[in-house]
């Protein structure tokens, strides 16, 4: 503010007095008074002159008092800056060149004279000013000058050099090692909870004798306690297949560079038979009790036991992370769990008021199988039960509407909004072929439910529903058909399957094992037998494969477009929407070509996404690659839907996917 313009604000308001006295002076001359009028207006020009006076002198000691005050703050910044208790410097924002420095702050940076000829990045390595031009008053980051920590603090003020606005920053550094010290070794002595779980220890050790089993078991032991010993930490067998391990959070980092090399050196254990041990690593850290680091970390052995086992997980407070998960789901030859599951299914469909059945969006015959078998349950129970369809196109469509066609399945099919209406506080909704909430038909709908049952053959992901009242989830399993067929043998008999019923579960088994070929075991064809008896004819099943002549040469002029991106592994880039059936078929059919066994097939969907689908016969897990992208599957099969990315985009994410996993093979 100017000097003027203060002296005008200083400056009393006396003027609308002065005005109305010299208004009594006009009137008196208006009434014939001359004398009182020139007596009046005498007076009106003393007190004027005076005040006039007044106010001069009390403006000039207020302007000389705020002078002297302006001087001596001048002064008293100055000296601030110089002789601060924190080091100072400042400099220009955008070419990094320091303006001025106090000598605190050419102490930490061991220089003995002025750095008017430097960067601010010359004299501190690693140090990035952009935090300040983006208006933030702090260094997101702690700056390391030396063997000492700064919290780094500042400001920018804009200037006029030569007529050109510009910047000029001003950083305070506070030092903090003491304290970064004391967080560091705080994060570094938390507690984290391992559990070991041989997963396949029935399998490696079934018709073993009791010496080779020792032997085994000794070697695996021996393994594992080698691989503790570094951390310091308790480790304990608490179990026949079961350990503990509680060590300090600052050997994490060493094992997760590792990437829990455990899993491959127990994978070197075989059995007589070839069988090799295989074994499953939970991690629980980042929790506030080791109550919670137990939950987090049987969280975690849940996830890598549903996603097939052989592998590591870590979960903290806000995720998981994967490492491993390459090798072959193992089926399993028991069926103690199927028949548990099948009862327990039966009693909360009993316990429902209504039954609704949801698969995964955009459903195809693996989905729409094991909603027909849940409504056969539903129907021998006496539980009125239906399936959540949007009305739209899907791979499904021709068997939807045989299904509807029945007599059976009258009024069977509800939308999400009148499925939303018609369910109530005893409702149970069983969602088939899918784990993840974000994949379902609805997910307003899964969400407003009480009571849930899951029954899927995919690997978990990171995401998946929870608190589930089932959860019957078997990665071995060729299907989610195969499954929910197991549970339709101890509920119903052959002949209380309807026809069509049986043969859309077989048509599900037919579509996910490839024709029986991919991921089949001893209980895939045990299930199509019981189909078989069911009335399941599996020439009347070929009907759902069928395609039109149009279809069969978009398939083709996609596999034209296939390219070789690493031996055995081929990509094929669509520019325009091509029918997600005939994708992913021209995905299966690639995988008949001699040398290839992985291929991956994208384009983009009407609505902008970039659709992806993925198929592998090999060892090449096509579930993790895509894992980096978003998606999921298992082993064998997997797809992911990106949006807001263009096709070349997604292309260098996915071969980057594809090269880090080769390269960590």
């Amino acid at each position: 503010m100017s000097k003027k313009s203060l002296s005008h604000l200083l400056e009393p308001s006396f003027r609308l007095y002065f005005l109305f006295l010299a208004a009594f002076v006009v009137a008196a001359v208006g009434a014939g008074e001359y004398l009182l009028a020139g007596i009046e207006g005498v007076i009106v020009l003393v007190l004027f002159l005076y005040f006039r006076r007044r106010t001069a002198e009390d403006r000039k000691e207020v302007l000389s008092y705020l002078e002297n005050i302006t001087d001596h703050m001048d002064a008293a910044a100055k000296d601030t800056m110089a002789n601060a208790p924190l080091p100072m410097v400042i400099f220009r924002p955008e070419s990094e060149e320091v303006i001025w420095s106090n000598s605190r702050f050419l102490q930490i940076t061991g220089e003995r004279d002025h750095m008017f000829d430097l960067k601010i990045s010359d004299a501190v390595p690693g140090f990035d000013p952009r935090w300040l031009m983006e208006g933030k008053s702090q260094c997101p980051s702690e700056v390391t000058v030396g063997e000492r920590r700064f919290m780094v603090f500042g400001h920018l003020v804009r200037t006029k050099d030569e007529g050109e606005s510009r910047f000029l920053a001003t950083t305070y550094w506070v030092d903090a090692t003491d304290f970064a010290d004391i967080r560091d070794e705080f994060y570094a002595t938390r507690p984290v909870v391992m559990f070991l779980v041989l997963d396949s220890y029935d399998e490696i050790f079934k018709g073993v004798n009791d010496n080779v089993k020792t032997a085994m078991m000794s070697d695996i032991n021996r393994r594992l306690a080698e691989w503790a010993a570094p951390t310091g930490g308790m480790f304990c067998r608490y179990d026949r297949d079961r350990y503990l391990l509680i060590c300090e959070e600052q050997y994490l980092p060493a094992l997760t560079e590792k990437k829990f090399d455990i899993v491959d050196q127990v994978r070197e254990v075989v059995n007589p038979n070839g069988l090799p041990a295989t074994l499953s690593v939970a991690v629980g850290r980042d929790g506030d009790s080791f109550a919670e680091l137990y939950q987090f970390a049987t969280l975690a052995l849940e996830m890598a036991l549903s996603r097939g086992g052989d592998q590591a997980v870590v979960k903290n407070r806000f995720n998981f992370e994967f490492f491993g998960g390459r090798a072959t789901d193992t089926e399993k030859h028991t069926k103690v769990k199927s028949r548990v599951m099948a009862n327990a299914l039966k009693g909360l469909i009993a316990d429902a008021s209504r039954v609704f059945v949801m698969g995964h969006k955009f459903p195809d015959l693996d989905c729409m199988g094991p909603v027909a078998g849940i409504l056969a349950v539903a129907r021998q129970v006496g539980v009125p039960a239906h399936i959540i369809h949007d009305g739209e196109a899907s791979p499904a469509a021709q068997m939807i509407a045989e299904l509807a066609a029945l007599p059976e399945y009258e009024n069977a099919f509800l939308s999400p909004s009148d499925a939303m209406v018609a369910a109530d506080a005893n409702a149970l909704l069983v969602v088939v072929d899918t784990n993840r909430p974000e994949q379902v038909l609805s997910q307003e709908f899964l969400e407003s439910v009480n009571k849930v049952a899951v029954i899927d053959h995919h690997r978990r992901a990171a995401s998946y529903i929870e608190g589930a009242a089932l959860n019957y989830h078997e990665p071995y399993a060729s299907s989610a058909s195969e499954l929910t067929t197991e549970l339709l043998q101890y509920l119903l008999e052959p002949n209380q399957l309807l026809r069509l019923e049986a043969e859309a579960l077989m048509a599900g088994i037919v579509l996910d094992s490839k024709n029986f070929t991919t991921r089949t075991g001893s209980r895939t064809f045990d299930a199509a037998a019981f189909l078989r008896r069911a009335g399941a004819d599996t020439t009347e099943v070929r009907r759902f494969f069928k395609i039109d002549l149009s279809k069969a040469i978009s398939r083709y002029e996609i596999m034209k477009e296939a390219q070789t991106y690493r031996p055995g592994i081929v990509l094929a880039a669509i520019d325009h929407p091509v029918d997600r059936v005939t994708a992913a078929q021209a995905a299966d059919e690639l995988l008949t070509m001699k040398d290839i066994h992985t291929s991956f097939v994208l384009f983009p969907d009407a609505d902008g996404r970039i659709i992806l689908s993925a198929r592998s016969s090999g060892d090449t897990n096509v579930q993790v690659i895509l894992e980096e992208l978003g998606g999921g599957g298992n082993a064998a099969v997997a797809g992911a839907q990106i949006s807001e990315k263009s096709l070349d985009q997604v292309c260098g994410e996915l071969t980057a996917a594809i090269d880090k996993h080769c390269e960590e093979e």
